[in-house]
């Protein structure tokens, strides 16, 4: 495991985290590991959390209109039919949202499940897994209208 996903918030704040996107007022945009679905990205939230009910409601607010944006900009990028929000703690035991594009393109079996549901090897395939010669030019549109946006609605 390279150091950094050791601390993705920490490697984010030194800015040594090479899938950040952008700087948001509640945390930090940044791009999946594996595009599978793409556009799927994670809202990693800063100062860190533990959960949405450790934050102030003022600072819930910032949250969750920053993931929004986030997912605005994943629909503005990549097209799909909706966005999938997913705060899940159990892996990690820090605040942080799973933005997942959905798309009329995968299997019918799967348009109705969570993405966690697909299997393991289709979602964590070497395909999937980011590059930046694979998806160094998504990424680059992603920052692109996030920040568009962002100083749209900030």
């Amino acid at each position: 495991m390279q150091d950094w996903k050791k601390d993705r918030i920490g490697a984010a704040v030194r800015g040594e985290n090479p899938m950040v996107i952008a700087r948001m007022k509640s945390g930090f945009a940044v791009i999946g590991d594996y595009q599978f679905l793409p556009g799927y990205c994670v809202l990693l939230a800063y100062p860190q959390a533990g959960s949405l009910n450790e934050l102030s409601m003022e600072e819930r607010k910032q949250y969750l209109l920053d993931m929004t944006l986030l997912g605005d900009a994943v629909m503005n990028v990549c097209k799909p039919l909706r966005i999938n929000y997913s705060t899940l703690m159990n892996a990690d035991h820090y605040l942080h949202t799973h933005v997942e594009a959905r798309y009329d393109w995968e299997p019918e079996s799967n348009k109705r499940r969570p993405v966690c549901l697909y299997p393991r090897e289709d979602r964590f395939s070497k395909e999937a897994e980011y590059s930046e010669e694979k998806h160094g030019e998504l990424k680059k549109k992603l920052a692109e209208e996030l920040k568009r946006l962002m100083a749209a609605n900030y």
